[in-house]
């Protein structure tokens, strides 16, 4: 990605990711499979993980929650199932093809029960919604993840926050919990609108791909907005 905009910038703070999120509109947060395009190679090594005698420390992966809660971009797994940010700018035109391209909610199916149940509460983490849906039994977590997953791709589910359990000493610890929502209750009803058709929406998008990273081809653009 010598030519792209990715390999001239050098991020040092969470403000300053939250600018470059506005500016380029789409970027997964880990390896996207395309060389230099994420978070994590943008930022500075010091941002990026590392491990201690006594724990670890990562920057980055802190940053998500402020950034979310900023409210000026969305996150969840949305690139070929992972994790990333989307501008609010972008969102309405990925929203409008991902839509398009998922098969019908059939009531009382799995997917329609686990939105209609993050529907009723208006945002659970993860294991309370797993629990509430009833995946509880051995083997479940993965199943039910998966279920969330292609709600994500499909833009009917998005991370509001990350909830990080407390130790004995209030502290925050361990690698938190993804608290769900709908881009609806999150955003409101009108930032998931989109005037184009969802064939000028990937066309729109594409184009600002091949912008942002001239050396990848279309197969690999394509993947990701998929």
């Amino acid at each position: 990605m010598n030519n792209s905009i990715f390999s001239q910038v050098e991020i040092h703070s969470c403000p300053e990711l939250m600018e470059f999120i506005q500016q380029v509109g789409f970027l997964p947060l880990l390896d996207s499979g395309i060389p230099g395009f994420s978070a994590e190679d943008v930022v500075d090594e010091d941002c990026r993980y590392v491990v201690f005698d006594d724990g670890w420390d990562w920057p980055l992966w802190k940053w998500k929650g402020p950034i979310v809660q900023e409210g000026n971009c969305v996150y969840g797994k949305f690139f070929a199932g992972k994790a990333g940010f989307i501008s609010r700018e972008w969102w309405p035109d990925f929203c409008n093809y991902h839509r398009s391209q998922e098969k019908r909610l059939e009531a009382g199916s799995i997917e329609d029960t686990i939105l209609l149940t993050l529907q009723e509460h208006g945002s659970m983490i993860t294991r309370e919604l797993r629990a509430a849906c009833g995946f509880t039994g051995p083997k479940m977590r993965s199943r039910f993840d998966s279920y969330v997953t292609r709600l994500q791709m499909a833009c009917r589910i998005v991370t509001e926050d990350f909830v990080y359990p407390l130790d004995k000493h209030g502290h925050e610890y361990g690698w938190g919990w993804s608290l769900l929502t709908t881009p609806e209750l999150l955003l409101g009803r009108d930032a998931s609108q989109c005037e184009r058709t969802p064939q000028q929406s990937f066309e729109r998008m594409a184009s600002h791909f091949r912008t942002l990273l001239p050396d990848a081809t279309d197969t690999q653009i394509a993947k990701l907005l998929h």
